[in-house]
């Protein structure tokens, strides 16, 4: 959850209630009878479901009139339980992931059982947490358990708790003598796992859930991330024995991690667990369940970064797709369209924190779109920005079978028109275009699609090229017959074409591209590979004429290089390109590569 003002305030006073639900095992039978964890792939493609923390977390009028998150009840699970088989699970949804308050009342008092574990509360399951999961089975439907990471300091009972067959161990053999507190709001202990009792103590845990019959877990407040770091936040360890514990139960359980995670640990995200979540929570916390400006528009921002580590065994996770009630989820119908677009191209989990039981028409077909849910689920790879994070942006990604996978957004306040070129995509000439929202075909289109979309507003395309492979002219950023001036330097790169880039662009740091020749005059897509760390801008001109400003999406480190196509206006012969920092930081330019006259 980034620091945003009034919202984050409300987030970070909840230092109890954390803010995410963890996920099981992908491929539990419908009778959820355990499998053999080599008998299935895990997270072979995003995990579709629903969650309850949108609904447990809003002021919307009505969800909880107990109280703060007292939505979360067995009877309402059951009802969502009931309402995901009826209306949902025929598209591919299975999931039905209970979030963080279990195994508290409503004054957030935590029930524990005689090892430290959580234990459902009587009041919210009478039944039991076995019983709720036996219900969601019979439904053909998976169930997932929510826990944040650490011991709570509730369950230490003063370090004389015994661990659950492990005889001889007790909760002050599992933390530091110090009590160091971890996790994103400091409610839990830090364990050591230096001491083989802890790893008993999460074995103890994974066991439970097992025997319960749950099939995914939300390990929520998990660091580095979470907004935490340092060493008491850095929870690798736990992650990693988790992912042990959860081998040991031989039920495939599918362990999801919450929220805002480091990206400098992805590979160790990916090594231990089935998804992550990439940024704050979406909801509001707010009258409605979302809101555009508070988060859902941010993850445009936020996700490219992490485009490259998403694929089987492990997603992104951009977290819940409130879509399905436009008067409940306060969001306009444009804007609804495109928070679905981003999360379908982007090959985050779909899961719903929606009310199943009161999805209106609308809702209910973006959730159901077959050909949307297909690039979501499919054997398509995420689609990234080939244009810069302006407010008009195209994402692509080029499919296995050839044809590409197209949006188009406009993230203005006010309508405009987003043209998608066909060159930002590596060809030239004419390419048929299906419309995977409306079912409809939209017939040849040469060199390019342009659509007037809503404030807010999105289209989405399966592009099927006919024409011609685009061929290009490369430079060199570090070039020598390139102009350097202000800071700018050149550097080595182990990951640029050829081994070096052009960065120290700041403050002024200027970096001119000489002897860019062209045939024909005209506007072309010139492609920019760079290196940012953080989302940068720089201001581009042709020839000493006026600059545009474009913000290059983060690349997630200062190793990674990628590319957008930026136009830039030139004449027939040599022209000069420059990339300007301005007052502020610039990306480090790797080169440009310019496609050539057809």
């Amino acid at each position: 959850m980034p620091v945003r003002g009034l919202r984050s305030l409300v987030v970070l006073a909840l230092a109890a209630a954390f803010a995410t639900a963890a996920p099981a095992a992908r491929a539990q039978p419908d009778d959820g009878s355990a499998t053999s964890a080599a008998s299935v792939t895990a997270a072979a493609k995003p995990y579709m479901g629903w969650s309850s923390w949108s609904m447990q977390s809003s002021k919307y009028p009505g969800l909880n009139p107990n109280g703060d998150y007292s939505y979360l009840t067995e009877a309402n699970v059951l009802k969502q339980t009931d309402a995901m088989a009826a209306k949902l699970k025929k598209y591919g949804y299975e999931y039905i992931n209970i979030d963080a308050g279990w195994w508290r009342d409503h004054a957030w008092t935590p029930e524990f059982d005689e090892y430290g574990r959580q234990k459902a509360d009587p009041v919210r399951f009478p039944s039991g947490m076995k019983s709720v999961a036996d219900h969601i089975h019979a439904k053909g439907l998976k169930a997932g358990i929510y826990l944040p990471v650490g011991l709570e300091k509730e369950g230490y009972g003063g370090g004389k708790v015994p661990i659950w067959n492990a005889e001889g161990c007790t909760t002050a053999d599992i933390v530091y003598d110090d009590l160091r507190t971890t996790n994103g709001w400091d409610s839990a202990y830090k364990i050591d796992f230096s001491n083989p009792c802890a790893q008993k103590y999460i074995d103890s845990q994974a066991r439970l859930f097992a025997d319960w019959g749950y099939d995914f877990l939300k390990l929520d407040g998990v660091g580095p991330g979470s907004f935490k770091s340092g060493d008491n936040y850095d929870n690798v360890a736990d992650v990693a024995a988790w992912q042990k514990a959860i081998s040991a139960t031989g039920r495939p359980i599918h362990l999801e991690l919450s929220w805002s995670l480091d990206i400098g640990h992805a590979e160790d995200w990916k090594k231990h667990s089935n998804g992550w979540r990439v940024d704050t929570d979406v909801e509001c916390y707010c009258n409605t369940l979302v809101s555009w400006e508070n988060s859902v528009d941010d993850r445009w921002d936020d996700t490219p970064a992490w485009t490259r580590h998403a694929g089987p065994g492990g997603w992104n996770d951009l977290d819940s797709l409130d879509v399905g009630n436009g008067e409940m989820d306060g969001l306009t119908k444009a804007e609804r369209q495109s928070y679905a677009t981003l999360w379908a191209i982007a090959k985050s989990p779909l899961y719903t924190g929606d009310d199943l039981t009161k999805l209106d028409s609308y809702g209910l077909s973006l959730l159901t779109n077959r050909e949307v849910l297909a690039v979501d689920q499919g054997d398509t790879p995420p689609a990234q920005p080939v244009t810069p994070s302006d407010p008009q942006q195209v994402w692509a990604a080029k499919n296995h079978d050839g044809t590409y996978t197209v949006a188009l957004f406009n993230l203005a306040d006010k309508p405009a028109s987003v043209t998608a070129d066909w060159s930002t995509l590596g060809f030239t000439g004419k390419a048929t275009v299906r419309d995977l929202w409306n079912h409809e075909n939209l017939g040849s289109h040469k060199n390019k699609i342009t659509e007037a979309l809503p404030a807010h507003g999105s289209r989405l395309f399966t592009v099927t090229p006919r024409g011609d492979a685009l061929t290009w002219t490369g430079i060199e950023a570090e070039a020598s017959a390139n102009t350097l001036d202000g800071n700018a330097s050149v550097a080595d790169c182990t990951a640029c074409s050829d081994g070096h880039k052009v960065g120290n662009l700041y403050t002024g740091g200027k970096l001119t591209i000489n002897n860019v020749v062209v045939d024909k005059a005209g506007t072309y897509q010139i492609k920019v590979a760079y290196i940012s760390g953080d989302a940068r801008s720089a201001d581009i001109s042709a020839n000493g004429g006026g600059a545009t400003r474009h913000k290059f999406p983060s690349t997630g480190d200062w190793s990674t290089v990628n590319s957008v196509h930026v136009p830039v206006t030139l004449k027939a012969g040599s022209n000069t390109i420059t990339f300007d920092s301005g007052s502020d930081y610039a990306p480090d330019i790797d080169r440009i590569d310019v496609p050539k006259s057809s």
